[in-house]
């Protein structure tokens, strides 16, 4: 059984690799759009999750299974336009939202996914 951890640090691994499926650490909004609003926040996360899926060789259509935490339910509709233009037609993971805390006070959104690795 072999288990890859990509850039592990003393408290998380941003992504482990086990039989061909990447498990991410969550994304959070890069620090020049932690001001912005929900659909500022969601495209920097979701540009930082494209680029830790490159990172370990898979990409969105490879996507399985995100989960999406949303400070205030109020950004729902806003976060789900940017989500529905960034998932390609027909790869759609299987997905949750939940209202939950930040891990700082100016974010509104973090997206966690499961991914297959291509060639795996």
């Amino acid at each position: 059984m072999t288990i890859q951890r990509h850039d592990t640090q003393a408290r998380m691994s941003r992504a482990v690799i086990h039989n061909g499926a990447a498990y991410l650490c969550g994304q959070v909004a890069g620090p020049e759009a932690r001001q912005g609003d929900i659909t500022e926040q969601t495209h920097s996360t979701l540009a930082r999750v494209d680029g830790l899926l490159e990172e370990i060789g898979s990409d969105r259509e490879h996507l399985l299974s995100a989960t999406i935490y949303l400070k205030n339910g109020e950004d729902f509709a806003a976060m789900n336009a940017v989500w529905d233009a960034w998932v390609p037609q027909g790869h759609a993971p299987a997905r949750t939202c939940i209202i939950a805390p930040m891990p700082a006070d100016e974010l509104k959104v973090e997206v966690t996914v499961t991914a297959a690795v291509k060639g795996r």
